[in-house]
């Protein structure tokens, strides 16, 4: 399978910003690599910039995943602000 490179805004709000999404993403789909490239979190309000890698099919899975844990998922456009 072919594998991938993903950049996307992670949006956490809702009382997400306080659980571990990215860790139970990694534990339900192991092969799928994160590098968090920018963050700020907030009281009421977390946002990351990550890059994922790995098989196609694993990323939009895991991405998928996220967003049923209330997470809110956006592709980076361009890519000046996120390198790589």
């Amino acid at each position: 399978m072919a594998t991938t490179k993903t950049k996307c805004w992670l949006t956490f709000e809702g009382g997400h910003q306080n659980e571990p999404c990215l860790w139970k993403m990694t534990v339900k789909y192991p092969d799928v690599m994160f590098d968090i490239r920018q963050a700020s979190v907030q009281k009421d309000i977390g946002i990351m910039a990550v890059l994922f890698e790995g098989e196609e099919d694993n990323v939009e899975s895991a991405l998928d995943y996220l967003k049923e844990l209330g997470v809110k998922v956006d592709p980076v456009e361009g890519g000046s602000l996120v390198a790589g």
